[in-house]
């Protein structure tokens, strides 16, 4: 058997990935428990993301989880402190960590307004800046940011999730280009519908939508989670180091398109 390409060798490295007890964060998560990748799993719920500390422990790698909300600066401090005390290093942080809140904008509260885009755009502020400043300590490191197909497409009742993600879009280039004399590369995928369990219920409850995303989407299917690992893997990986400052849209082709 052939080696694998040394350049996507990630064997050993330390991650933080936020919302990582369930849904993309867990996929993500735990394709690079499988790579050798040794875990950060933080979360607001401490049954969740237990329940995933003991799965992902099973490849191997060192898993631990922390509970974090990310909309705070003091729980970031404490997640990144605890992460640095147990490993002493943090290479790679995948910024995950988001909700949706389904109403129309004429209806949305401000509390509505403020709790998604706390969690979805300052979060990622709130995470990325901290681990960035290790990272300028320790000469480089990988941060992704995961954003959404609505970061380029809007949709009907999701109006404040849309905005939360267009500025996951322009805040990715911003710190890259704040932080690319510090070789840190940072860089944003955007997925369109994962068949993640949040997906798949709306879905059971709206099955007229799920045929009409499908129809929408030139491969002919929602993604499933490790439909992300090969993207993952390149850009936390060397593969990736002249790669900054993008938006990588993975979604079938759905954003090819208009339908």
């Amino acid at each position: 058997m052939k080696e694998v390409y040394s350049i996507f060798d990630v064997d050993g490295k330390t991650a933080i990935v936020t919302g990582a007890s369930k849904g993309i964060g867990y996929g993500i998560a735990e394709c690079l428990a499988k790579a050798g990748v040794n875990l950060v799993l933080a979360s607001r719920n401490p049954s969740d993301g237990e329940k995933a500390q003991k799965k992902l422990s099973q490849y191997g790698a060192k898993v631990i989880y922390i509970p974090t909300d990310v909309s705070k600066n003091d729980s970031v401090e404490n997640m990144v402190n605890k992460t640095l005390k147990q490993f002493g290093k943090i290479d790679i942080l995948v910024n995950n960590a988001g909700v949706i809140n389904r109403r129309p904008l004429v209806e949305l509260t401000e509390k509505d307004w403020s709790y998604v885009i706390d969690i979805n755009l300052k979060g990622y502020f709130l995470c990325g800046q901290r681990v960035a400043k290790q990272m300028m300590k320790q000469g480089g490191g990988k941060i992704i940011n995961v954003a959404s197909i609505r970061s380029l497409l809007a949709a009907d009742d999701r109006g404040c999730y849309c905005a939360s993600k267009g500025g996951i879009v322009m805040l990715t280039k911003a710190m890259a280009l704040e932080w690319a004399p510090f070789k840190i590369n940072v860089n944003a995928i955007a997925p369109g519908y994962f068949a993640t369990q949040m997906v798949l219920n709306y879905f059971a409850n709206n099955p007229e939508a799920e045929q009409k995303v499908v129809e929408g989407i030139p491969l002919g299917r929602i993604g499933k989670p490790s439909d992300l690992d090969g993207l993952v893997l390149y850009l936390v990986s060397s593969a990736s180091d002249y790669v900054t400052g993008q938006t990588i849209y993975i979604d079938g082709g759905w954003s090819i398109w208009k339908f």
